[in-house]
């Protein structure tokens, strides 16, 4: 096999519409353009999402919700996750390296420490933000938090 016995496979390629080579052909006078309008004439050509005039759909579907351009997305890690590192892999101290390497993070991401479940053992928690309860309940147990 070499580059001058390539061939795209079978039924994968189809041979264009030749349009415009007589009337015998059966794409000939008006070449698959109709009659008259702007349609017909040649430099002419629709806008994106252009429906004949009818309203297009981008401005029939009701348009809901607000995003804010400014808005700081979080990663949330929950408490009974960090509860489960620990105890798994015998941590005290868990930061954003250390939830990068068990696949809780990507290296753009911002880490939210959230207050679902429980945390037992004393570990000390380096992370961006933290809700109330999360924080209550680490430094309830003797563990400390700190702000990335």
């Amino acid at each position: 096999m070499n580059l001058s016995n390539l061939k795209p496979a079978s039924g994968s390629t189809k041979n264009s519409k030749r349009i415009g080579r007589g009337t015998g052909s059966g794409r000939g006078g008006t070449s698959t353009r109709g009659h008259k309008g702007a349609g017909s004439r040649s430099g002419h050509k629709t806008k994106i999402g252009f429906e004949g005039g009818q309203m297009p759909l981008q401005r029939r579907v009701p348009k809901v919700g607000f995003k804010p351009i400014n808005r700081v997305e979080y990663v949330g890690v929950n408490l009974d996750v960090l509860q489960g590192l620990a105890e798994r892999f015998s941590l005290t101290t868990i930061d954003f390296a250390t939830l990068q390497d068990h696949g809780l993070a990507h290296k753009n991401d911002l880490i939210k420490i959230l207050g679902r479940g429980e945390v037992k053992s004393k570990i000390e928690v380096k992370a961006h933000a933290f809700s109330a309860t999360a924080q209550k309940a680490i430094e309830a147990v003797g563990g400390s938090i700190e702000k990335l």
